[in-house]
């Protein structure tokens, strides 16, 4: 960085001024509320990415007049291409996983007993509850979301509940166990750039995730009281229970990929290893146990066996699994999954995440966030300067990592020379920038969230009840003193 920094005083490279910083995000604001109003919730298939990428492109020309050269956007994006490689593997993973459980029995299983198990009445609070405790048990809101929360958002279908609240309620869960597990990579990656235990970390984020959840729980059980509809006439039910059944084998066997994946992920399987290997299992058992379905997916001539499931797994984690059953809800539910259904997503988070290492190179992010931090003279002035810091650079930068690393690094002196303790700023942190990340749909949790689960990020928005629940309550602890910490003043 020294390095890089001399080349450029050499080449005269000036500061940005305000406007410089200005302009990128009044012009992403512009083409963004444009591809809404032209093509809807169709703007993220396409016409919002070309948004970001022109966006990058009014960032470079900004940084060129400032003395910057094409070369430093292309090392820019580098370190974006860099960043996001964890992401593009996951994304991968699970879209295979996705292809090659419903391929297998998996996914239709869970749909099968949980149709059974679970009541409208109290789905949704159910699911917020599931979801909870199996990213309390893993660590991760991505596996969760794409394994589980596809199941539930299946058998929201099967039931006639909403998808969209169910939605909503597997990313209350989901991000609930995401702060609060100590497996959660972004609970290590917050405490280690606050520099406080990771335990520690998550006993103060209790004091703002567990109230928002219990606020979330309420919320569900409320809206699915409400909305929930007529469980007195079940002949939907009973068609759909029994179509699933002359479909696949129903067997609790078809769970067992779901064991293991849930065994990699307590033992810190990496998540890529752990879904593929998930995944390699699920169409192996699927192989013995739903040789139907796999000869029907596979098609054409069956002349050996082993070779046609090998076919058929290959497919169903290239291309994704199809069937036409002549019942539209369980072709809806199960023609789903396979990597390349996450291309337009992959699109979607490169451009993002470039334009926000665009911004932080030529430094118009740090430009934006000094006069905030010298006009955030009172501690709630601050703290909902942290929060609009880290939830404006979910949507600008599209990324949670630059969401989460900028903030807790920009803040951190700050904090301590205010006599503030660090676990103030890292359970802020995390409710600014972890939380909120799966609301923005060109961020790359937003877009992973709509992808996985099959609902737009604009329709299920407005049921992500923690996501507004847990940065408000860190922000008005913030203002009222309440279980804020303090330390000695740091010296100058």
């Amino acid at each position: 960085m020294a390095g890089q920094q001399d080349e450029a005083d050499r080449r005269g490279v000036r500061e940005p001024s305000l406007a410089d910083a200005i302009i990128p995000m009044v012009v992403l604001a512009g083409l963004i509320a444009a591809s809404l109003a032209l093509f809807g919730l169709d703007a993220l298939d396409g016409p919002i990415q070309v948004a970001l990428i022109v966006c990058v492109l009014v960032a470079g020309l900004i940084g060129m007049r400032n003395g910057h050269t094409w070369a430093d956007v292309e090392r820019a994006a580098q370190s974006a291409f860099t960043s996001i490689t964890s992401a593009v593997l996951i994304l991968f993973a699970v879209g295979a996983l996705i292809g090659v459980w419903n391929l297998s029995g998996t996914i239709p299983t869970l749909v099968y007993y949980g149709i059974q198990v679970l009541s409208p009445v109290w789905y949704y609070a159910a699911t917020a509850l599931i979801c909870g405790v199996v990213a309390l048990s893993i660590g991760s809101s991505w596996t969760t979301a794409g394994t589980i929360g596809v199941g539930l958002i299946g058998v929201a279908a099967m039931l006639g509940v909403s998808p969209a609240i169910t939605a909503g309620a597997v990313i209350s869960g989901a991000y609930l166990g995401d702060k609060l597990s100590p497996l959660s990579e972004t609970t290590v990656l917050t405490a280690q750039m606050v520099q406080v235990d990771v335990h520690e970390h998550v006993k103060r984020q209790a004091w703002t995730s567990i109230p928002a959840f219990v606020v979330a729980f309420a919320v569900f059980l409320v809206l699915s009281l409400v909305r929930a509809p007529d469980v007195h006439n079940p002949v939907g039910k009973e068609v759909e229970l029994h179509s699933l059944a002359d479909i696949y084998h129903i067997t609790p066997w078809n769970l067992l990929p779901l064991v293991l994946l849930a065994v990699l992920s307590i033992r810190k399987v990496p998540a890529t290893l752990a879904l593929l290997s998930s995944a390699l299992f699920a169409g192996i058992l699927g192989a013995f146990l739903q040789p139907d379905v796999m000869r029907q997916f596979v098609g054409g001539a069956w002349e050996h066996p082993v070779l046609g499931s090998v076919k058929g797994i290959w497919l169903a984690m290239a291309n994704g699994f199809t069937i036409d059953s002549g019942i539209a809800d369980i072709d809806r539910l199960l023609s789903r999954g396979g990597m390349d259904s996450m291309l337009t997503t992959l699109w979607l988070i490169i451009g993002a995440v470039t334009f926000g290492a665009v911004l932080e190179e030529f430094g118009l992010i740090g430009r934006l966030v000094d006069p905030m931090i010298r006009t955030a003279r009172t501690r709630g002035r601050l703290f909902a300067t942290v929060f609009g810091c880290g939830f404006g650079l979910n949507v600008v930068a599209g990324d949670q990592y630059i969401a989460l690393v900028l903030p807790s690094r920009v803040f951190r002196v700050e904090f301590a020379r205010r006599g503030l303790a660090p676990t103030n700023l890292s359970r802020l942190a995390a409710d600014s920038a972890t939380v909120t990340s799966p609301l923005v749909p060109w961020n790359s949790c937003g877009a992973f969230m709509g992808a996985v689960l099959g609902v737009p990020t604009l329709s299920y928005l407005p049921y992500s009840v923690f996501n507004y629940a847990s940065p408000a309550l860190s922000v008005l602890y913030g203002i009222t003193g309440f279980r804020i910490e303090k330390v000695p003043v740091s010296s100058p």
